[in-house]
């Protein structure tokens, strides 16, 4: 491929087929799948496109649409980065993030929604199935915020006028198990994300002490225990701030690509080092 013009696009070639590797950026990538008949590519690039493994679909929409990825990557940072800097209090913040109801709704819900169907048409189980439970979460926060929903309300010793942030024990100890299991379901893509990449990884690991803290800060709210709740809104919000600053990178090394920025930011690709179990297969059969 070093004698070849990169100013001019590729003529397709049904014969001669291409190999692209983590070597090529995922922008070149894109461009010579949408301009080449046969060409196969790499795990390593697939994942730094897709963050998911690489799978084979049938159909051909991975050659002629655009990758949903970072449009529901900005869904969730800009939704969980001023919720993170509202639950350390930041310049007076309220602890409970009711300021950006809007924005969880359409940033968090809406368009991570969206960029899980796009996965799912693409055959992107992984990052659709991700996506699309990050969706539902911004769109049940947002809507337990809501005054009208009647979270708070049903609760509240005055249901005609509960007021936006009443914090009951009855409904800070429900609503901590939800916070637990979200917890759990960021473990499960944890372990799962060890087939794509580092910062992926570390990005949704670090989400499960997150939720952690914050779950035990609303049982010690139930419990009327503010001073205990405090610090640990503090420290769950602390989290999440670090989840973010590793979310916009992430997202920056995936528009620079689509760009063809000169800069290129590495994901520390792990396919190549946790094999899949038809790798493990492949290579027993082929001893």
């Amino acid at each position: 491929m070093s004698g070849e013009n990169h100013g001019q696009p590729l003529e397709k070639d049904f014969s001669n087929g291409y190999h692209l590797d983590s070597n090529h950026d995922a922008d070149d990538a894109l461009r010579r799948i949408r301009t080449t008949g046969s060409l196969s590519i790499s795990p390593e690039l697939f994942e730094k496109i897709y963050l998911s493994p690489q799978n084979k679909v049938a159909g051909e929409l991975r050659k002629t649409v655009g990758n949903p990825t970072p449009f529901a990557l900005v869904g969730f940072l800009l939704s969980l980065t001023p919720l993170s800097c509202d639950l350390m209090g930041w310049r007076g913040a309220p602890t409970n993030g009711a300021s950006s109801i809007g924005v969880y709704f359409t940033f968090g819900g809406i368009l991570m929604t969206l960029g899980s169907i796009g996965e799912w048409i693409l055959g992107n189980t992984f990052p659709c199935v991700v996506f699309g439970s990050f969706g539902a979460f911004w769109f049940a926060f947002g809507i337990t915020l809501t005054p009208y929903s009647g979270a708070y309300g049903s609760f509240s010793p005055n249901p005609d006028n509960p007021g936006l942030g009443v914090e009951t024990t009855e409904f800070t100890s429900g609503f901590a198990f939800f916070l637990v299991f979200m917890g759990v379901l960021c473990l499960v893509y944890a372990i799962c994300a060890l087939r794509t990449n580092l910062i992926l990884f570390l990005i949704l690991l670090l989400l499960v002490p997150a939720f952690a803290c914050l779950a035990a800060a609303y049982w010690f709210l139930a419990q009327e225990n503010a001073l205990a709740a405090a610090p640990l809104l503090t420290a769950g919000g602390a989290i999440a701030f670090v989840v973010c600053m590793l979310g916009w990178y992430i997202f920056a090394a995936i528009l620079l690509a689509a760009v063809d920025f000169p800069l290129s930011l590495p994901v520390f690709d792990l396919s190549h080092i946790i094999k899949g179990a038809s790798d493990k297969k492949k290579a027993k059969e082929a001893v």
